[in-house]
């Protein structure tokens, strides 16, 4: 059961890892944003990225930036996130 669900833990976790990177690699593309597969990445990773933008928007290093970090600090609180989650799960079970 912890194998279990320790895997899957850290397939959910790749999976939003993936579909970050993919963004990133949408946002050099313009027109690939409107595209069909694109519109479905936006949606499934705006949930994550909207949040951070809006706190780093409200920030004051985060006026006017030119460059969207919010994948970058997105990235790195759901590593934590998945090491946090990988131990309570192994302190449970």
């Amino acid at each position: 059961m912890q194998n279990l669900l320790l895997q899957a833990v850290d397939k959910f976790f790749d999976l939003l890892y993936f579909l970050i990177m993919i963004r990133i690699i949408l946002s050099w593309i313009p027109s690939a944003r409107d595209t069909g597969i694109g519109r479905v990445i936006y949606n499934l990773t705006e949930p994550i990225l909207g949040p951070i933008r809006q706190m780093l928007d409200a920030s004051p290093i985060g006026g006017g930036m030119m460059l969207d970090f919010s994948p970058v600090i997105a990235l790195f609180v759901m590593k934590i996130a998945s090491v946090v989650l990988s131990t309570v799960i192994s302190a449970i079970f």
